[in-house]
């Protein structure tokens, strides 16, 4: 590797590291420079960061052969591994170990450089209770705890009352003029804080980018439903007072704060589909996008299958309490290309009937029939719905 290639690598290490991507984030640079498999420990030996490869140890514990050395030295009984303590001074934080298949000794310069952005990280997160507090989200984002007891422990540990359940919400501030962005963000970051502001347990926030994950506490699902109305509120007011800038966003689903993972993806994803959707400074509901986040994902016949009963279910639901024909009468409006009349006539009732109900199922599934976005769900539903059953 060249000097150039060297200081660019620091140069992208520094970037990670600024925008607070923590060990996980410094992990999967040096598996994706190094094409090595990667795995953080800390000064106890506990999982911190995984990348890379699905074939890594648990731990190195044993396999380390002198821990108080310093050294870029060979995993005991693993000929493909090669360890590096995370060290400040002579204080040992973590262990840095990388795997693989070629010559591990070529990529040493690329290790020391990654340990020493671990090591700020560390001594952040060990230094200052702002670092130590970030630390948790970062563990729960990178999936790091074994079951919700850990994560408990280590939560009151580090002075956090997390809640049952959190709803995960992605922001970025969406700029005018480049000289007025930092402002613009600071001024996001300060609004949401005090937005999302809970008083019987912590909320979260995570810098990734230019995207700011918060996450907001939710035990009860009219929180999750407060969450989402302030998120609305302050993509409507913040450009008021700020005429540069623009909020976009995307809200997960509630879930148990182990998962908290989940509805940060889905944040993510919805952020990304309102943006390409319907354009720049809009807020996406992953749980109201309907088709759009199996489009983006990718999804398999198992999330197919559930979309479509989840969708079709409050019109089979009233069909069933009210003994009505609703599911059946979108069907056919679909089927004859949204002809009312011809509806009417295959229905055997009269044309007003079928618009009575057509403004029914838009009620009952809080949906407009003549939206395209809407009909695309719908449809798709209905046509996954013939496939599977």
């Amino acid at each position: 590797m060249t000097p150039d290639e060297l200081v660019a690598f620091a140069e992208e290490l520094s970037r990670v590291a600024a925008t607070g991507g923590g060990s996980k984030a410094l992990a999967d640079l040096l598996a994706r420079h190094a094409r090595v498999g990667v795995l953080v420990e800390d000064e106890r030996w506990r999982h911190l960061a995984a990348s890379g490869s699905a074939d890594l140890p648990s731990t190195v514990r044993a396999s380390v052969g002198q821990p108080g050395s310093s050294a870029y030295a060979p995993l005991q009984n693993r000929r493909n591994g090669r360890t590096l303590p995370i060290t400040v001074g002579e204080k040992r934080l973590g262990q840095l170990s990388v795997f693989g298949e070629g010559d591990l000794d070529s990529i040493e310069h690329l290790v020391r450089l990654a340990a020493s952005a671990m090591a700020v990280e560390l001594s952040r997160e060990q230094g200052n209770q702002p670092g130590r507090r970030r630390a948790f989200w970062e563990r729960l984002m990178t999936q790091t705890y074994v079951d919700a007891a850990a994560a408990r422990d280590d939560a009151a540990a580090r002075g956090i009352t997390p809640a049952t359940h959190y709803v995960a919400i992605a922001l970025e501030a969406e700029v005018s003029e480049e000289q007025t962005a930092a402002a613009c963000r600071n001024a996001l970051r300060d609004a949401a804080l005090q937005a999302y502001r809970a008083a019987n347990a912590d909320s979260g926030l995570l810098e990734r980018g230019s995207t700011l994950f918060f996450f907001v506490p939710a035990a009860r699902e009219i929180d999750a439903a407060n969450a989402r109305t302030a998120t609305a509120l302050l993509a409507r007011t913040l450009p008021k007072k700020h005429p540069n800038l623009r909020v976009g966003g995307g809200v997960g689903s509630r879930v148990p704060f182990t998962d908290l993972h989940r509805s940060a993806g889905q944040a993510r994803d919805a952020l990304a589909i309102s943006r390409r959707v319907y354009g720049a400074g809009r807020i996406g509901v992953h749980d109201e996008l309907g088709a759009y986040p199996l489009l983006l994902a990718g999804a398999d016949a198992a999330q197919l299958r559930e979309f479509a009963a989840r969708t079709l279910a409050p019109l089979r639901v009233y069909d069933e309490k009210h003994q009505t024909e609703l599911e059946r009468t979108l069907r056919l409006y679909f089927c004859v290309g949204e002809n009312v009349k011809t509806a009417a006539e295959q229905l055997n009732v009269h044309r007003h009937t079928v618009f009575y109900r057509l403004r029914q199922i838009g009620e009952i599934c809080a949906c407009k029939l003549d939206d395209p976005h809407d009909q695309l769900t719908l449809r798709m539903a209905m046509a996954i719905d013939a496939l599977t059953n």
